[in-house]
């Protein structure tokens, strides 16, 4: 446990790092950068891009969550099921064309900027959390439903008290999933000229310059790192909770 501490301290360490001081790595990222060339991104602060990129990422999870986890009770109660497959169809609008594909078209109608890229970023999140909401909706212990009902409480009490927080632990999961894609699917923002950390990485596309795109790739890891493992943590304590544990 002092290890797996010791570690995510040196990784947001490295990362605030990164974004507040990223002159401090000039040695490690020269190597990489042209002959003569800047090295560090300067033509924007990675603190301001980095802030804006999360932005996007909450926003489009947050929208995604609620719309998925709201279709995902409606299709669990017993007058909904019969539109599950229709509800499958409608999430995974997002999976099936590429988010180049609707930035491409949301931008004749949204403009450039940040409308396009929450689009693009809200539609492809909404499977796993729809998916992972149905599942842990669905598969709800027998016993604990009936107790629940055996106490007098209301299908909304029941949805609210039980259902939810018991399925919660399953639910974080596609949450942390759809996030994470996020993190890395909002690089792509920036050629429509939303303001992300992609914006490093096509810089140093576009002037062949290695070291940007190493900058702008890494901070992103490292945001997609701690993301991720800081979910797990919250879906593993909550599943203890409810006494529910499941693997993360």
């Amino acid at each position: 446990m002092t290890r797996a501490l010791v570690f995510r301290a040196a990784l947001c360490a490295l990362l605030l790092a990164l974004v507040l001081r990223p002159d401090w790595f000039v040695p490690v990222f020269a190597p990489f950068a042209p002959e003569g060339g800047p090295v560090i991104y300067a033509r924007a602060s990675l603190l301001s891009l980095s802030l804006s990129h999360l932005g996007l990422v909450v926003l489009a999870t947050v929208a995604a969550t609620l719309v998925a986890v709201t279709l995902a009770i409606l299709v669990t109660r017993p007058a909904g099921a019969v539109f599950r497959p229709l509800s499958r169809t409608i999430t995974n609008i997002g999976q099936t064309f590429p988010p180049v594909a609707v930035l491409a078209l949301a931008v004749p109608a949204l403009g450039f900027g940040a409308g396009p890229t929450l689009v693009a970023l809200f539609l492809y999140g909404l499977l796993p959390i729809f998916e992972n909401a149905v599942t842990g909706l669905a598969a709800l212990p027998t016993a604990t439903m009936e107790a629940a009902r055996g106490i007098g409480l209301t299908r909304w009490q029941r949805l609210w008290r039980v259902e939810l927080p018991l399925a919660l632990p399953v639910i974080l999961t596609g949450i942390r999933l759809s996030a994470v894609i996020a993190l890395g699917t909002a690089t792509i923002g920036s050629t429509v000229a939303a303001r992300t950390l992609g914006e490093v990485i096509i810089a140093g596309l576009l002037t062949n310059n290695t070291a940007y795109v190493l900058q702008g790739g890494l901070v992103v890891g490292l945001f997609a790192v701690l993301l991720y493992d800081a979910m797990v943590q919250l879906e593993t304590r909550l599943a203890r909770r409810f006494g529910n544990l499941t693997g993360g």
